[in-house]
């Protein structure tokens, strides 16, 4: 498995020859189910060896196993017959055999897949190269593949805007290790794209706590839960949190926002929230209904952030990134960081600096961090500056895990300094709740910019006046 990195980029290879599959979406969905069907069938040779009763969800003939293992099995147009007119069908339609089946997930996952491809015997040459490439026999072979599979989602970055899916790494690990999910607490990402948060909080109770018993597995496992309305990362994320351990991912392919908020029960409500909801982007018409209404919006990450207030326990704590549209956002956005200061001590706002998910978007984004149960009295900013000889991040040198060391030593030992000052309520009051504070313990200098720094300065302008456009709109709506 030493060149796994080279046998992905062949199957990638391989598909652009297919006249079916247009554009790096559709490869990367392609390739998704294909790597989920082979997962799943390492995972049940591993059920089958610690359990003599276990019996597979997916038929004897529909097995990864019994269709695509063998090189020299079907091809062609047998290959693409079998695979239009039998496997996606009856997978889509698999019968769960109680509400427990993880066959409910199988299906789930084939319910929004296609097969782009249209040429069967480029369809067994791809099945041949996982075959030949890909392998869980050891623990090694497991992690290799994890940084491979991380490799995968980072390039949904350059799909066009499937790229929303994915936050960098570094920045989902910081706000896990500030937030401290514990072992036994529930933990939702309401919109979990491809499960990057939920694998750091798996990751982190691990290393926190040993899983060494099988109570312990069992809380790990149902402690974890996501929600993602859209296919390819719902298939994605389900696919990583079983790569990570988890036998039967909490993946829902839902909506959170289409739930009334009347309709949580206390037992629904959780004590952590991790995620970076989609901003930018409106819900569809009717969404907002489901929202008390002097909080009924159409812009998603307001919404989001009003459910997550609401589902929060008492004690419950939050990470979550938004834009700063949200920070200086009025009207609807007024009420809810009203709300949000009521119900919640939001302590800490981190603000990141330009180009942190480029090249997905040039917005500039927030973590907040908040408890539910108390209402705020101070708001510490820490601004995290850019490391040392570095203008922006991009694509190929992107925002680093070692770079919030910053925060860490600051965040249980809180002082003023060049990068952190705090705001008392009282002063956000009077500012009719605008968070969008900028750092007082930076004079105003001047500077010479360069090319690349006067265009960076005019993309965050222009950012910053659309969202008070598209603000304006959803108020209008």
């Amino acid at each position: 498995m030493s060149n796994l990195s080279s046998v992905i980029k062949s199957i990638q290879d391989i598909m652009r020859k297919d006249s079916g599959v247009d554009g790096d979406a559709q490869r990367i969905s392609q390739l998704g189910w294909m790597l989920f069907l082979r997962i799943f069938d390492e995972k049940e040779n591993d059920w089958e060896a610690t359990d003599e009763d276990y019996k597979s969800p997916i038929p004897k003939d529909l097995r990864w196993r019994n269709w695509a293992s063998d090189e020299e099995g079907m091809t062609g147009d047998e290959l693409l017959g079998f695979v239009n007119n039998s496997l996606f069908p009856r997978l889509k339609e698999l019968k769960p055999r109680n509400n427990k089946d993880i066959g409910i997930m199988v299906r789930g996952i084939f319910e929004d897949s296609y097969n782009y491809m249209k040429s069967g015997t480029l369809l067994r040459q791809v099945l041949n190269k996982i075959n030949q490439g890909i392998h869980f026999t050891t623990g090694a072979d497991r992690h290799q593949f994890n940084d491979i599979y991380e490799q995968i989602l980072k390039d949904l970055q350059s799909a066009g805007n499937a790229g929303e899916f994915y936050t960098p790494r570094s920045v989902t690990q910081f706000v896990v290790e500030m937030v401290d999910p514990k072992l036994g607490e529930s933990i939702l990402d309401p919109a979990c794209g491809t499960g990057g948060f939920l694998v750091n909080a798996i990751e982190h109770m691990r290393k926190s706590e040993v899983i060494d018993s099988p109570i312990k597995l069992e809380k790990l496992q149902k402690g974890v839960r996501g929600v993602e309305k859209k296919p390819l990362p719902h298939m994605l994320a389900s696919t990583n949190l079983m790569l990570h351990g988890i036998e039967e991912p909490s993946i829902s392919h839902d909506n959170l926002l289409n739930k009334a908020t009347t309709a949580w029960t206390s037992g629904e409500r959780v004590n952590v929230i991790i995620t970076n909801p989609p901003f930018g982007g409106m819900e569809e018409d009717g969404v907002e209904n489901n929202f008390p209404l002097a909080f009924r919006t159409r812009e998603t990450a307001n919404l989001f952030l009003y459910l997550i207030t609401h589902v929060l326990k008492d004690g419950g704590r939050a990470g979550v990134v938004l834009p700063d549209g949200f920070l200086f956002g009025e009207g609807v956005a007024t009420r809810i960081k009203e709300k949000l200061l009521l119900e919640c001590n939001l302590h800490t706002i981190v603000r990141l600096p330009n180009g942190v998910f480029a090249p997905y978007t040039n917005i500039k984004t927030n973590l907040l961090f908040f408890e539910k149960g108390k209402p705020t009295k101070d708001v510490w900013y820490f601004e995290h500056p850019y490391p040392p000889g570095v203008k922006n991040y991009n694509k190929t040198k992107p925002i680093v895990i070692e770079e919030f060391d910053l925060e860490k030593k600051w965040w249980k030992k809180r002082m003023e300094n060049e990068f952190a000052w705090k705001i008392n309520i009282k002063d956000l009051k009077e500012r009719n709740f605008n968070l969008d504070i900028k750092n007082p313990n930076v004079g105003a200098r001047e500077k010479q910019l360069t090319c690349d720094e006067l265009l960076n300065e005019l993309s965050l302008s222009f950012a910053k006046s659309n969202a008070y456009l598209e603000q304006l709109k959803a108020e209008l709506k």
